[in-house]
């Protein structure tokens, strides 16, 4: 079933998350060895964002072969949401090192992966209940 509409949210999600691997989140100016020096913040400049950052889009790959096990692909799914929403924070977190900056155009791009995943999440579940009810009519 790699024909239903959770996997479009799914690939969407994974694609994100590896984008956020180049695309810029924050701009701005940091001070290293009391020399400002203007940077871009992405998943690749520190090792935690990368590792959230592939692990999500991992995730949501592997949720789509999943696709005979409903219930595990609801699990593995809120769990992937909840570390793309801990990588927001991290990219927050990290925006504090910077003395001077602001959000760059391609900064949604870290914020729409939870949305997708909990759509595709959303999605899996309507599927589940429709079997309930089928399998309850035999």
């Amino acid at each position: 079933m790699i024909q239903r509409v959770q996997t479009i949210w799914l690939l969407l999600a994974s694609a994100c998350a590896f984008l956020s691997l180049k695309l810029s989140f924050f701009s701005g100016n940091k001070v290293v060895n009391n020399v400002k020096q203007f940077e871009s913040l992405t998943a690749q400049t520190n090792v935690l964002l990368l590792i959230l950052s592939v692990a999500v889009g991992i995730a949501a790959l592997v949720i789509i072969f999943l696709y005979k096990d409903r219930k595990m692909q609801m699990k593995i799914g809120l769990v992937t949401a909840v570390i793309a929403i801990a990588n927001i924070v991290f990219f927050f977190s990290e925006t504090n090192k910077f003395t001077e900056g602001k959000l760059d155009i391609t900064a949604p791009v870290v914020f729409v992966i939870p949305v997708f995943i909990l759509l595709a999440v959303r999605g899996i579940y309507k599927d589940e209940k429709l079997v309930k009810s089928v399998d309850r009519l035999r």
